[in-house]
């Protein structure tokens, strides 16, 4: 691969892994700023989990994704950081196919309440996932020599 296109590739994954940190910052403050409660309706209409684990998840979760976002943005531990996004992006992104399938017309949950889970929520979720995907691939493949000697000089 020339190295102009390697850059551009690059580049391409810095602003992608910044916008998914900043999404995930946006996501974790929404949630934050109300009543964990009010998140645990959402996780609830799902159907999937018991009582105990919904609180557990409403309460915690926020602050995985104010972490997750703060380290995409920070580029720290780049490779668990983007792991822990797309497998996160994964989950979401497969609860609400599900809940959509099945006709479950219930708030995604994933900005606070009041999103039902429709064609554009599933666009969004997809194409965050995507992103993710490739910010992750990006982050295991392993940079030219000459690029590595640039760096110690």
């Amino acid at each position: 691969m020339d190295s102009s296109r390697d850059r551009i590739l690059r580049a391409a994954a810095l602003v992608l892994r910044v916008a998914l940190g900043g999404v995930f910052l946006y996501a974790a403050y929404l949630k934050l700023k109300d009543p964990w409660q009010m998140f645990a309706m959402s996780i609830d209409s799902y159907q999937l989990l018991p009582l105990w684990a919904v609180k557990a998840v409403a309460r915690t979760l926020p602050w995985m994704e104010l972490a997750l976002g703060v380290l995409l943005i920070a580029g720290l531990w780049r490779r668990v950081a983007t792991i822990l996004t797309t497998l996160l992006l994964a989950v979401f992104f497969s609860l609400m196919v599900r809940a959509n399938v099945k006709g479950m017309a219930i708030n995604c949950g994933c900005f606070g309440p009041g999103e039902l889970i429709s064609w554009k929520t599933l666009l969004r979720d997809g194409s965050l996932l995507a992103a993710s995907l490739y910010v992750t691939a990006v982050a295991f493949v392993r940079r030219p020599k000459a690029f590595k000697n640039k760096l110690s000089d």
